[in-house]
C-alpha cells in the first residue's frame, strides 16, 4: 500500500460524511480521483437515485482538465455514464481512484460503477470497505478481469463507521437521536440556527418515521415538517402513555402524514430509518434502542435544563464535521 493512500481515502470518506443518512436507503459514499499525484476531485453520493460517487468523482476529474467539454451540462448518472464510455479516450488509465465502498456491480436506478471503471481502466483502484449487499457485490471481481490493480481494507474501520447506518438498516431498524445544544450542555429553547435546521429537515425528509415524547409534544407544540428544504413531512409517533392530545397542535394538521399515539416500542421494529427528536429524558428511556447519537453543538453558553444525572450511557465518536458555526458530532452507542 502506497503512503498516500489514507490521505486520498481520508478525503473520500470525509466528504461522504457530509451526506450520512441523506443517501438513505443507499450508503453514503465518497470517492477521490488522482492523477499523477494531483487530487482531481473529490466527490460522494449525495441522495438515492443520483449518480454514485465514482461517476461525480469522474465527471468533476474530468471537467478539471476539460472546463468547457458538454458531460458539464450532463446531470443524470445515465447520461454520464454513457458520455463517458464513449469519450473518455483513454483519459483515466494513468489515473488512481479512491472508493470507501466496492463499486457496484449491479444495474439499479442508475447503471453499474464496476463496469463503468472496467471501460474506462484506470491504473488503480483503491477500495476501503467491500459491498456487504449481495446484489451489488462483485465490483472488485468486474475490475480485477480487465488487470485492474486492486487494493482493497484501505482505512477500513473508517469506512465501517461510515458503511454503520447502512448496515443497520439494511438488516432491520436503524435509529438514531438529534439533539441540539450549547456549548454547556443547555438544551432549552430554539438553539440552532438556520442552516443547521435546514440540514434537520432534510434529515426529517429521509425519514421512515419520526419519534417525540408526549410532554414536548404538550410543551413546544410543535410542527416537525420538513418546510425549510419544501420537504416531506415524516409520519409520526408519540411515545406516551397519556392518549389525549389537543387536536390543534400544528403537527396533527398536516396533510396525509400518519401520527402514531403509543408507548410500545416495538412498533418500532415494523420501520428500518428511525429518528427522534427529543432531550435526555426520551434518551433515557430509548438508551438500550438508539444506534447513533447526532448531537449539533451551538458556539453559545446558557442557562437552562442541562443533562440529568441519572442518565448512563457511552459513547465512541465515529465523525465530527461543521454546519457554519456550529458543529456536528456523530456518536455511536458502545
Amino acid at each position: 500500500m502506497k503512503i498516500d493512500d489514507n490521505f486520498y481515502m481520508k478525503l473520500a470518506i470525509d466528504e461522504a460524511w457530509k451526506y450520512q443518512l441523506l443517501t438513505y436507503p443507499n450508503p453514503a459514499v465518497g470517492c477521490t480521483v488522482v492523477k499523477n499525484g494531483e487530487i482531481l476531485s473529490v466527490e460522494a453520493h449525495k441522495e438515492a437515485g443520483q449518480g454514485h460517487a465514482e461517476v461525480n468523482a469522474l465527471k468533476a476529474a474530468y471537467l478539471k482538465k476539460y472546463p468547457k467539454d458538454v458531460i458539464k451540462i450532463k446531470n443524470s448518472a445515465n447520461d454520464i455514464h454513457e458520455y463517458l464510455m464513449k469519450n473518455h479516450n483513454g483519459f483515466f488509465n494513468d489515473c488512481e481512484v479512491y472508493v470507501s465502498l466496492e463499486p457496484c456491480n449491479h444495474i439499479g436506478k442508475t447503471p453499474s460503477c464496476a463496469n463503468l471503471l472496467k471501460e474506462l481502466k484506470p491504473k488503480r483502484v483503491i477500495i476501503a470497505h467491500e459491498d456487504i449487499n449481495y446484489e451489488a457485490s462483485g465490483g472488485i471481481e468486474t475490475l480485477k478481469s480487465v488487470n485492474i490493480d486492486v487494493s482493497t481494507d484501505c482505512m477500513k474501520k473508517e469506512a465501517y463507521d461510515l458503511l454503520y447506518p447502512f448496515l443497520k438498516w439494511s438488516k432491520g431498524t436503524f435509529i438514531f437521536y438529534k439533539m441540539a445544544q450549547t456549548l454547556n450542555g443547555c438544551i432549552d429553547g430554539q438553539i440552532s440556527s438556520n442552516q443547521t435546521r435546514a440540514y434537520v429537515h432534510a434529515l426529517r425528509d429521509k425519514a421512515d418515521l419520526m419519534l417525540i415524547g408526549g410532554n414536548t409534544v404538550r410543551t413546544d407544540k410543535p410542527t416537525l415538517d420538513a418546510r425549510f428544504i419544501a420537504g416531506r413531512a415524516p409520519n409520526i409517533m408519540i411515545y406516551s402513555k397519556n392518549k389525549i392530545f389537543d387536536n390543534n397542535i400544528p403537527l396533527f394538521k398536516i396533510p396525509n402524514r400518519e401520527v402514531i399515539i403509543s408507548d410500545d416500542l416495538f412498533k418500532l421494529l415494523d420501520y428500518k430509518f428511525i429518528m427522534v427528536e427529543g432531550t435526555y429524558n426520551l434518551l433515557e428511556i430509548l438508551k438500550e434502542r438508539v444506534d447513533y447519537l447526532v448531537l449539533l453543538i451551538s458556539p453559545k453558553i446558557r442557562k437552562g435544563l442541562n443533562a440529568l444525572n441519572e442518565i448512563d450511557m457511552d459513547f465512541e465518536i465515529v465523525h465530527e464535521n461543521y454546519i457554519g458555526e456550529e458543529k456536528i458530532v456523530y456518536l455511536k452507542r458502545k
